[in-house]
């Protein structure tokens, strides 16, 4: 991995690739050129969910997604997820090895785990130093959550 910087998860120290971008729903983003962009689970999404081994789409390569679309879902031994778009735009390419086999993220994240390319507008995705500011607050809303004090949220937080 290239240059790094930290965020810890209580004893977790979750690596951040600075060669890309993130999205606020915990995915990296490397663009690839001509406004595509390839999307994977950042070490934060994958700590939290631990154990990757169901991984479904719900669109094929063409589709088109709004921000935050639902897309899929995923099943880890900690949580089972919706997954949702981290940007507008076409998807051009999916990891069709992981639909088979998704432990590929567990071992790989920001390699070969990598889940699919999108076309589109990334201008609203974060620089590794703004995505660590966004951890630091959903970080406090999961250990509330884990503590049984969601209803503390700020309706203001993402």
């Amino acid at each position: 991995m290239s240059e790094s910087l930290k965020f810890m998860m209580g004893d977790f120290a979750a690596e951040f690739p600075t060669d890309r971008l993130f999205a606020k729903n915990h995915m990296w983003a490397m663009p690839q050129g001509n406004a595509i962009v390839r999307f994977g689970f950042s070490a934060y999404a994958v700590r939290l969910l631990q154990d990757i081994y169901f991984l479904e789409f719900g669109i094929e390569e063409q589709s088109e997604l709004k921000n935050r679309q639902e897309f899929g879902n995923i099943e880890s031994k900690k949580a089972e997820s919706g997954l949702y778009a981290p940007m507008a735009g076409i998807v051009v390419r999916i990891n069709e090895r992981l639909l088979k086999d998704p432990s590929g993220i567990n071992v790989d994240k920001y390699g070969d785990g990598w889940l699919m390319e999108m076309q589109g507008d990334s201008s609203e995705l974060l620089s590794p130093a703004q995505y660590l500011e966004h951890l630091a607050k959903a970080w406090d809303v999961a250990q509330r959550t884990i503590k049984g004090q969601a209803n503390t949220i700020d309706s203001n937080e993402e």
